[in-house]
């Protein structure tokens, strides 16, 4: 059936590209895409930065693309349940597909039996990026992460941290951070970032790494506490937060990106007319104000950019992954 609709759909866009003089591809884009419902699914549970990132160019991407654009949250598996879900989905611009790095570049390296590859997908465009930091709850006897890393020799596989899966970034910072300061901790895995905070929250977890956004409103109660900032400048949402290299730890640099892809054989002016799209949301003041409030930072590449990145990225992590012994569990 699925079949069939989707032979219907190409067939009328043929139609229209044979009256226009047009190739298939263009006419779809030009002349109808998009006519319905967009859909952006998100690779994790809600709560997290990259339901963050996935909301906000949703929101305002749709007033510009002339079209709802949902959310579906499909967490779990490293990111291969979303991955799949848009790998098998029509290549006609209507399911898109948030990626975060982590899943990206990160979890092909730990996951012996993928399900999907990265010529699945056809790149769109970057839209945020976010430094990690180290946040802990309150109750943890550190303030900083000098103090964090004596606590974890003085009492060695006691701290726990939380993860949004094997093999994330989050994942992937604590083992550096093991690694360089020589000290043991538990990883514990979630399916997600917001399932991740929520017990971090409760107290059965000791501290995680991740991206600020999320975390913002509990540090500013006083719920949490950031140690410190793993990119190479601290962030203007938290001035007074060192950075890992200010601390003793330059080699702990890790940096989250946040992108759209579609399915691999999307229609070429279809993926442009997403990627202009995805620019002027990604270029708007309002869309910068925000990000940087939440501790991200509107972060626009094009295609080209995006699939360059993706490449250098998938490559320099590999390392990461083998030298810190990192492996799935």
């Amino acid at each position: 059936m699925r079949i069939q609709r989707r032979r219907i759909h190409l067939a009328a866009a043929a139609a229209a590209a044979l009256a226009l003089g047009l190739p298939a591809g263009q006419a779809l884009a030009q002349g109808g895409y998009p006519s319905k419902t967009v859909l952006m699914i998100v690779p994790a549970a809600a709560g997290g930065t990259t339901d963050l990132a996935g909301r906000m160019a949703a929101q305002a991407l749709a007033p510009v693309l002339g079209q709802s654009v949902v959310v579906d949250n499909k967490g779990g598996g490293n990111g291969a349940i979303a991955a799949n879900l848009v790998k098998r989905a029509e290549p006609d611009g209507y399911t898109l597909l948030m990626q975060y790095s982590g899943y990206h570049v990160i979890s092909p390296h730990l996951v012996k039996a993928r399900s999907w590859e990265q010529s699945d997908f056809a790149p769109v465009a970057n839209v945020l990026s976010a430094p990690q930091i180290i946040v802990a709850r309150a109750e943890l006897p550190v303030k900083t992460l000098a103090e964090l890393v004596s606590y974890a020799k003085a009492h060695p596989g006691k701290l726990n941290y939380a993860s949004s899966g094997n093999g994330s970034l989050q994942h992937v910072t604590g083992a550096m951070l093991e690694q360089q300061a020589g000290v043991k901790m538990v990883h514990v895995p979630y399916k997600g970032t917001g399932p991740a905070l929520q017990d971090l929250l409760g107290g059965q977890v000791d501290l995680t790494f991740g991206t600020a956004p999320p975390f913002m409103p509990h540090v500013q109660s006083g719920k949490l506490r950031v140690l410190a900032v793993t990119g190479k400048q601290r962030l203007p949402s938290l001035p007074n937060v060192p950075t890992t290299a200010e601390a003793g730890y330059p080699g702990v640099n890790a940096t989250s990106w946040f992108a759209v892809f579609a399915p691999k054989a999307t229609p070429q002016p279809v993926i442009d007319k997403l990627t202009a799209d995805l620019k002027k949301v990604v270029e708007d003041p309002a869309f910068r104000k925000k990000a940087e409030e939440q501790g991200a930072t509107a972060d626009y590449m094009n295609p080209q950019q995006l699939g360059a990145m993706v490449k250098t990225e998938y490559a320099n992590w590999a390392q990461v992954v083998k030298s810190s012994r990192i492996e799935a569990e």
